[in-house]
């Protein structure tokens, strides 16, 4: 204790702060005020909370201090020298609170530390204590746990409030916890004390924002829910039965005490264990707490509050009630609510023997039959309170004892009841020491007997009953509530907000700022009316106060027994007692919120109770606060006499009525010498407040901004109510503005209240700062981080007020007002601050523009704040940032109303045909009324005038302005103008060139400055109107590119179009969108007016009511290009395009909808017409051409196969079969002669049976139905059978068109990309510009790629060395370009590759799949990489031809692959560097191709391979003759080594077999030759271990091991392969050591096929 009291001496020596100055007093009232007394600290308080006689300071640093009685330690401190809490040291406190006899403080980390007075549990079950504890005497944890999550999870608290015996905490997820004693919890228990924390369910899922603690009491500030939440009309008979949570009492309403049955029943009964329980906490608190000490004051109504006197009629206001007391045996419960377990009841004398029963049984039968029964306050009677308002329905016995008067009513008479149950719900409960139950059951009966048939039907009628219906509310002993609480929500929980660290400051979920849409909920006792539902009784659970429901709600205080709240308009409320005068006035009931009377001019925005006053902080006249003090007025005592008088009130349970109280609050003239006060604080009989000094100006110009923000919001709903809301409803009831003003008022209306409710966040949000003052940082001001939203509102509201002044609204708008208003004008006249001199209409234009000069004040208050910080500090910095912000919007607005203004004059002065010209957003800029601006070479007698709008430029022809008289006008929108001033000529003219999409012409100017006003009016104007601050820019240069829509009228391919997209200098240029009304639309690149580039089009088709479509290119308005279109008809063509015609490469695919047959063709077109080279599938038919076209017809040499096998090639004119050709049917019949049709016969010919049988002659027929012949039949001698086959084989391809000249269209199609006019002719340079250009526009109409086709597209566009000579070191960059290039068609060499694919597919796939197709698909191949090396060569033109030397720089190391000839030199061939690129594409059909040739000798060499795999392997080596000594002796499984014996299979050589068979996987023959290298190279190193020194392979040592190398393997289609390689293998490998391994592999292929199986 030592250290403990000598801590604040230290801090005392220090020289005290600037900031956080606290000034206590006791509360007297301000004429005969005690003055406050200056708590000196070093350190600035924070924070203050007063309990009933104690009190606690949070200082900065998070220390805490104590002072007064400090019961739970039997010390008493001075507020003078406050004690520190050593224990909290190091804990960072950010928040204490204090109840009426313990202490709570909240850790920076959300944790509670608690001490005090324990007996009621409001300190919780702590770790130091155990259940029993009396009081805790130092800080002690109490955690927080949910245990609604899994695992249980730590509640972290924001906020606390106490009470007398509960405990209220706020949680950063704005959820409500309690614990303690009483009703006052609003807990779903009957088990008192609550020791742990529990979770109020009631309020669970809603958004807590703060909460506050009476004695008896709690309070809580809640988010409303949107109104389709909960539905507030219920009808009246579900309120009758109690359904309703919500209870409203309106203003107009009498006063009345509400009927049982009227209000939802919240209350327990109690059992026996909770009375030993309570019994047990008050006989512990009477050991602990010594007498003599004031009991402090508990509501009660000392004078008596018995609102009925003995004629039954209703008496509305207490201060005239009879004195009375009331009569209680020992541990009668209070019934009413007022506290009866004082926190230090035991300090009072015991009143066991005081009463008897007799005047027990008196007191209570004479209350229900409803007479009062006064007697004398006596201190003879020891412990008893007055009378206090019996006709309260408090049911809340929670934290006392109860006998079992009130349990044996409701067991043993059912009918009682029911009956009660029927009519009062739940009423009065009452215990007692022995009191006849008879009696009381008699009186019941006869009350019920007197009642039959009557029955409460309504809210409105309760005051208008008889003496009956007022002794039946108050005759029956009440129910307990049947069924759970939480079942009777009627709203849907919702998701709590986020935590936020001030729980005082609630922010919106959507942008930061205070919501103030508020409700207050109040539960606990009500005997005093501090719940405000109407009525004095006691609520179990949170009921919301419907009265204060969209009163906007920001704060709320408890004091002992009454309660106050405090809007965001700078209202209070106050309701509860009222025996001090503490509600600040006597208006009637005090059960409801009634709003007490204040000065003019006060604007209250802090808020506090005490036990028997009230401390409100408002606004004066000046920026400084002031207080105001409602309650006790007591004249001041000696020390003496004041003990005395505190001894003589600690008898009485409650104070008696005050002698002189305050009837409404009064100023403490003191608080002008304290400085800036930031909050306030009460408690007990206990005031403070903390203060700032102003430092710098900075606290005055924090006050400064608050004050006149809360004073803006007052005035903004001020205006509202009295103004717009009431002109709104006239106007929607009967509209007498006209239409559109009509539209503009209510939009006027919106803005308004969308402002006025920026306003009122804005200005709580600031209250809630100031409270915070020291731990905010000012760069957190809304004003600063909200900027955006601020200016959006402002500009918002300031056109809605231009365009209802435009359009001339305020004329019949002032009318309407004066009808309207009537009386309220004078009101209105005082809000309205512009000159009253000026007429009347100009009033509501001034009143409503008057909003518009807080932006001026914004900015010089921001001003102010940053010359308190050094220029170099971000606080400075964001001040400053702000502050030119609000004063440029500021500067903006006021032009934007000048505007206004101007446009509402001259329209009121040109009124007549410009009429339809009157548009609300529209302004005037400049006329040219004075002819200061006239069309060049405008005929003598014409008029022009021109009117520049701020969105169009209008010029009328025909014109006498003077008159107002018009004949023409053509209307110029700005956002499609293009205006160039004319330089001065020898004319003499001062021309302006006016240029629009469709027209241009040039006015002159009389004047040099003429000129330049409306040069610069028009370029101010086109700089607003496109996006700009409204500066301008130099002329000439204004908006040359820009984007705006447009819709043509003129004659032309655009007429009747709208555009909306990028124009230059007056013509459509850039990206755009074209609609039409017939439907056609465009979107995609325009070009000097005319479609260009890439671009979509839609074009309606009427006939079959389907659209066509485009996706391509166009150039110069018509098609060009490469594009895909979709005809209505279902035919796709996908090609290329020129000048609207299908021009060059393209496929056309027939649609399933229009034509009888299905078809594909890809190939050349001509002028929209089939011509050169293309491939025809037939699908229906069956059948495939592929050959020469005219003109849509099949012309030339070509060659046609069937579904059935058949193969003819030929000539064709004329669209048939005509002259010579060759037909070759599946079963090799063939037939060489003349064609005269489709597969018909007529002329010479040559027919060759399968067997070799031939007969040549002159044939007639159709091949299909049979032939005429007229000839000769050969029969071959047996030698020449072997030749017949191979000759007819080379007959073939006769009549073929030769492969270098097939799909020349593709090939010239990629020149084309490449910017060249034929195959090579082009400048190299702009080739790869094309590429690059392809490869960004590609990459920007293509916004669906990958990652990967992005950043291949990145790497491609950047253009490769291309120049210089070919080395080998820089031929793999070529050939990685290369694989890159092919890898995305947006690349040229992509898209040729891809296309080769497609047209090698369409060739030969499905019918085209004809093996005697095969050497014209491998020479098409070979077609492809000429051409397709020709165009790499162009790129890179130091690769060689094909088959030329690259030679090696003579620093590198010598390369040793497939392509190296000899050491130092690289030959590249084109089949090296592109087959790759290709074949694994066309790999699948060309290799079909290659197997159905070998079919039958494939078939001959299966049959052989599964025969001799029979076979062991040693078997087999044998059998092949391979010499003994290379057979293996040992084999490795899994690693460990086996010796082959006699029976083994697939033991020997397994790797080389492995090896070869992954020939299967390779695509090009490079790869496959590399296969069997490597397969040699296993091969020698499995000999290797065999044979001793170095060896050699010869042929007859090889051939037989690799052939059994090649059994084993089981090589599928290997003819195909080994056929494939041949023909396609680099002709430099031939001769090499590749090309004799791979002659070992065909050697051992024909082997197998000839070998003998027996």
């Amino acid at each position: 204790m030592e250290n403990i009291e000598e801590s604040p001496a230290d801090e005392r020596a220090q020289t005290p702060p600037e900031r956080g100055l606290l000034h206590i007093w006791q509360s007297a009232g301000p004429s005969a005020q005690l003055p406050p007394e200056r708590v000196l600290l070093s350190r600035p308080v924070l924070q203050a909370a007063l309990g009933e006689h104690h009190g606690l300071l949070l200082t900065q640093g998070g220390l805490v201090y104590s002072f007064g009685e400090l019961l739970w330690r039997d010390v008493s401190v001075p507020v003078s020298a406050p004690v520190l809490e050593v224990s909290l040291l190091g804990r960072t406190v950010v928040h204490v609170a204090a109840g009426g006899f313990h202490c709570g403080a909240l850790s920076e980390q959300g944790n509670i530390f608690m001490w005090g007075e324990n007996t009621a549990g409001q300190c919780g079950l702590t770790e130091k204590g155990t259940a029993a504890t009396i009081t805790v005497s130092e800080p002690s944890p109490v955690s927080v746990v949910d245990n609604d999550v899994v695992p249980p999870a730590a509640v972290r608290v924001v906020d606390l409030a106490f009470g007398r015996e509960h405990s209220l905490a706020l949680s950063a997820q704005n959820e409500l916890w309690a614990w303690g004693s009483g009703c006052q919890l609003g807990l779903v228990t009957s088990t008192f004390p609550v020791w742990r924390p529990q979770k109020v369910e009631h309020l669970a899922g809603r958004h807590v924002i703060q909460v506050s603690c009476g004695a008896y009491h709690s309070l809580a500030l809640v988010r409303s829910l949107p109104p389709k939440n909960y539905n507030t009309q219920n009808p009246p008979e579900k309120r009758e039965r109690g359904q309703s949570p919500h209870y409203s009492v309106t203003e107009k309403e009498e006063p009345f005490t509400v009927d049982g049955g009227h209000y939802c029943p919240l209350g327990v009964e109690l059992t026996e264990g909770m009375t030993e329980e309570t019994s047990h906490r008050r006989r512990a608190r009477q050991r602990f707490q010594p007498g003599g000490r004031s009991a402090g004051s508990s509501p009660g109504s000392a004078a008596g509050s018995c609102p009925y006197s003995e004629d039954g009629k209703t008496n509305t206001k207490q201060k005239n009630l009879p004195a009375g007391t009331r009569l209680e045996p020992d541990g009668l419960t209070e019934t009413d609510g007022s506290p009866k377990s004082h926190p230090l009841s035991g300090w009072r004398s015991n009143k066991n023997s005081a009463l008897s029963d007799e005047m027990d049984l008196q007191n209570l039968l004479q209350k229900l039959s409803g007479h009062s029964l006064e007697t004398p306050n006596t201190s003879g009677l020891g412990d008893t309170d007055s009378l206090s308002s019996y006709t309260s329905d408090d049911s809340c016995v929670s934290s006392t004892p109860s006998t079992d008067l009130l349990t044996s009513s409701y067991k043993e008479e059912s009918s009682i009841k029911s009956q009660t149950n029927k009519n009062s719900g739940l009423s009065t409960s009452y215990s007692s020491s022995p009191v006849c139950l008879e009696d009381v059951r008699h009186c019941l009966e006869a009350e019920k007997r007197a009642l039959q048939g009557q029955k409460s039907s309504s809210l409105t009628n309760i005051n208008q009953r008889g003496k009956a219906s007022t002794n039946r509310r108050r005759s029956l002993p009440g129910t307990p509530t049947r069924g759970s609480p939480r079942q009777r929500r009627p709203y849907a929980c919702r998701p709590s907000s986020a935590a936020r660290m001030q729980s005082a400051a609630p922010k919106e979920a959507g942008d930061g700022l205070p919501s103030l849409n508020t409700e207050v909920w109040s539960w606990g006792r009500g005997s005093e009316g501090q719940l405000g539902h109407g009525d004095d009784l006691a609520r179990l659970q949170p009921l919301c106060i419907k009265s204060l429901t969209g009163e906007e709600v920001i704060q709320v205080a408890a004091g002992s027994h009454h309660s106050l709240a405090l809007t965001a308009h700078c209202q209070v409320y106050s309701w509860g007692s009222n025996m001090c005068g503490q509600l600040g006035h006597v208006n009637s009931p005090v059960t409801v919120p009634q709003q007490p009377k204040l000065s003019e001019g006060l604007r209250v925005w802090d808020v506090s109770a005490g036990q028997s006053h009230s401390l409100l902080l408002a606004d004066g006249d000046c920026v400084q606060p002031v207080l105001l003090y409602c309650g006790q007025q007591q004249e001041p005592m000696s020390g003496q006499s004041e003990r005395s008088h505190r001894g003589q009130r600690s008898h009485h349970r409650s104070p008696n009525r005050a002698e002189s109280y305050t009837v409404r609050p009064t100023l403490l003239p003191f608080c002008m010498e304290m400085g800036y006060i930031s909050t306030v604080c009460s408690g007990g009989q206990s005031c403070a407040v903390l203060a700032d000094h102003n430092i710098m100006g900075f606290i005055s110009a924090i006050h400064e901004l608050a004050s006149r923000e809360r004073q803006f919001y007052c005035w903004l709903s001020s205006v509202r109510k009295l103004l717009l809301t009431p002109l709104r409803t006239r106007e929607s009831a009967s509209p007498s503005l006209g239409e559109p003003c009509t539209h503009l008022f209510f939009s006027l209306c919106e803005s308004f209240v969308r402002l006025s409710a920026l306003i009122g966040r804005h200005s709580t949000s600031l209250t809630y700062f100031l409270h915070d003052v020291q731990g905010c940082d000012v760069t957190s001001l809304p004003l600063l981080t909200h900027t955006e939203h601020f200016l959006d509102i402002y500009k918002e509201y300031c056109s809605s007020v231009g365009n209802f002044q435009v359009m001339g609204g305020f004329q019949p708008l002032h009318k309407l007002s004066l009808e309207c208003l009537g009386s309220q004008q004078t009101i209105l006249a005082q809000l309205c601050v512009s000159d009253q001199s000026v007429s009347a209409d100009v009033d509501l234009v001034s009143l409503l523009y008057w909003p518009l000069q807080q932006l001026h004040q914004y900015s010089r208050v921001l001003l102010k704040l940053a010359a308190c910080y050094d220029v170099l500090t971000t606080e400075y910095q964001s001040l400053h940032q702000g502050c030119s912000q609000y004063e440029s919007l500021s500067s903006s607005l006021l032009r934007r109303k000048k505007e206004a203004e101007n446009t509402f004059l001259f329209w009121k002065t040109h009124s007549g045909k410009t009429e339809d010209l009157r548009l609300a957003r529209r302004r005037v800029v400049c006329e040219s009324s004075n002819r200061s601006l006239t069309l060049q070479n405008a005929g003598r007698f014409s008029n022009h005038w021109f009117i520049l709008f701020n969105d169009a430029l209008v010029h009328t022809q025909g014109a006498i302005p003077s008159q107002s008289i018009f004949s023409t006008h053509h209307v110029y929108p700005l956002t499609c103008l293009w205006v160039k001033p004319v330089t001065e000529d020898s004319s003499g003219l001062y021309a302006i060139k006016i240029t629009c999409p469709e027209e241009s012409f040039t006015v002159v100017a009389s004047t040099p400055q003429e000129k330049n006003k409306w040069l610069r009016s028009l370029n101010q104007a086109l700089d607003q109107v496109l996006g700009g601050g409204g500066q301008g820019s130099s002329p000439g240069v204004m908006g040359m590119s820009r984007t705006a829509s447009y819709t043509f009228t003129g004659e032309g391919r655009f007429k009747d179009a709208q555009y909306t997209g990028g124009w230059l200098a007056g013509r459509v240029h850039g990206r755009g969108t074209m609609k039409w009304p017939d439907g056609r639309t465009y979107v995609g690149n325009f070009k000097n007016g005319l479609e260009d580039g890439y671009g979509e089009c839609i074009i309606p088709n009427k006939v079959l009511d389907k659209p066509d479509s485009y996706q391509g290119h166009w150039r110069d308005g018509k098609i060009h290009g490469f594009g895909k279109y979709k005809y209505a008809s279902g035919e796709v063509y996908e090609g290329c395009f020129s000048d609207g015609q299908r021009h060059g490469y393209g496929m056309l695919s027939s649609g399933k909808l229009a034509k009888k047959s299905s078809s594909v063709f890809i190939g050349h077109w001509v002028n929209d017409k089939k011509t050169g080279y293309g491939v025809y599938d037939d699908i229906t038919r069956g059948e495939k051409y592929m050959g020469l076209w005219l003109d849509e017809q099949r012309h030339g040499t070509a060659v046609v196969v069937t579904q059935y096998g058949v193969y003819y090639e030929g000539t064709f004119r004329d669209n048939k079969m005509s002259g010579p050709g060759l037909l070759v049917s599946d079963d090799d019949t063939a037939f060489h002669g003349e064609f005269s049709d489709d597969w018909t016969v007529s002329g010479k010919g040559v027919l060759t049976l399968a067997n070799g049988d031939c007969l040549e002659g002159l044939f007639i027929g159709e091949w299909s139905a049979g032939l005429k012949v007229v000839g000769t039949y050969t029969k071959p001698v047996a030698e020449e059978l072997e030749h017949k086959d191979r000759n007819s084989l080379l007959r073939l391809g006769q009549y073929v068109v030769p492969a270098g000249q097939r799909w020349l269209c593709v090939f010239n199609e990629c020149w084309s990309r490449l910017g060249c006019d034929t195959a090579g002719r082009g400048e190299r340079t702009i080739a790869w510009e094309n590429i690059a250009v392809s490869l960004t526009s590609a990459r920007r109409h293509s916004p669906d790629l990958t990652r990967s086709q992005t950043k291949v597209l990145e790497s491609l566009e950047l253009i490769p060395q291309h120049g210089e000579p070919v080395t080998t070191a820089n031929y793999d960059n070529i050939r990685r370009y290369l694989t890159k290039a092919c890898e995305t068609p947006l690349h040229p060499l992509g898209w040729l590759v891809e296309t080769l694919v497609t047209v090698y597919r369409m060739t030969y796939v499905g019918v085209g799949s004809n093996r005697r197709l095969l050497r014209q698909a491998v020479l098409e191949l070979q077609g492809y990489l000429t051409h397709f090396y020709n165009i790499v060569r162009f790129l890179f033109p130091g690769l060689p031809d094909d088959g030329g030397i690259i030679p090696e720089p003579p620093a590198s190391k010598g390369r040793h692959d497939s392509n190296t000839a000899e050491q130092g030199v690289l030959v590249v061939c084109c089949s090296s560097l592109l087959l790759p690129l290709l074949l694994p594409r066309l790999y699948p059909p060309l290799f079909t191709l290659y197997c159905l040739q070998e079919e039958q000798e494939e078939a001959q060499y299966w049959d052989r391979i599964l025969r001799l795999n029979k076979q062991p392997d040693q078997s087999l080596l044998s059998f092949l003759g391979v010499q003994q000594k290379f057979w293996p002796v040992w084999m490795s499984i899994l690693g460990e080594k086996k010796q082959i014996v006699s029976s083994s299979k697939d033991a020997c050589f397994v790797s080389a077999v492995e090896t070869l068979q992954q020939i299967s996987t390779t695509f090009t023959p490079s790869d496959k030759l590399l296969v069997i290298q490597k397969t040699f190279e296993e091969l020698t190193q499995e000999i290797k271990p065999m044979l001793d020194g170095n060896f050699l392979w010869c042929m007859d040592d090889l051939l037989p091991l690799f052939l059994y190398v090649v059994l084993r393997a089981r090589i599928r289609n290997l003819g195909a392969e080994v056929n494939m390689i041949e023909d396609l293998m680099d002709p430099n490998v031939q001769h090499g050591e590749l090309g004799l391994m791979f002659t070992t592999l065909k050697a051992c292929y024909i082997q197998i096929q000839q070998e003998s199986t027996t």
